[in-house]
């Protein structure tokens, strides 16, 4: 049994209480993953040219509804 398949069976067999602790301890540790990936992101310049948009756009007043 892989990795994934023994964690995925163990959250199943997790009661309430423990599942959303569980949950709320795994958000957590989502975001924190998320923020350095960005963090690294920005250190190594990938995100220069889409701040340099970004930042055109604001400057000129350009929007774009969503």
């Amino acid at each position: 049994m892989s990795d994934v398949k023994a964690l995925e069976d163990a959250v199943k067999a997790l009661p309430p209480h423990d599942l959303a602790e569980f949950r709320r301890w795994f958000a957590e540790f989502d975001l924190a993953a998320w923020d350095e990936k960005i963090e690294g992101h920005l250190a190594t310049g990938k995100l220069d040219e889409l701040l340099t948009e970004a930042e055109e756009d604001y400057d000129s007043g350009e929007r774009r509804s969503i």
